[in-house]
């Protein structure tokens, strides 16, 4: 086996699809008391895109931020499902969702 065959083993290995990657879903406060709710693969690297600036538009300059809340869902589909559902939830249904949800890690 050549070392080019090698690498395109490992490749293959690390090649996962939509259906075995856990994607989770995410509720980070602002200093301001807003809520931003978004999905990914990693909360971890996410949030700290978001702490530096990097991530979503609508959080730069808000910060420090806190992430509250995570939750693994399961696919990308199940997660930007789950996620419109709370984007469209008021403030106290949101506050609601994320007490009272059991397999939700609540960091907060």
């Amino acid at each position: 086996m050549t070392i080019k065959d090698a690498k395109s083993l490992t490749a293959l290995k690390n090649t996962q699809t939509d259906d075995e990657i856990m994607w989770s879903l995410y509720v980070v406060q602002t200093r301001f008391g807003h809520w931003y709710t978004g999905i990914s693969t990693n909360v971890s690297r996410r949030f700290a895109e978001h702490q530096a600036g990097t991530g979503a538009k609508n959080l730069r300059g808000k910060g420090p931020l806190t992430l509250i809340f995570q939750q693994q869902v399961g696919s990308r589909s199940a997660a930007t499902k789950l996620e419109i559902k709370i984007k469209r939830l008021t403030k106290a249904q949101k506050r609601e969702y994320v007490n009272s949800s059991q397999t939700g890690i609540k960091t907060q």
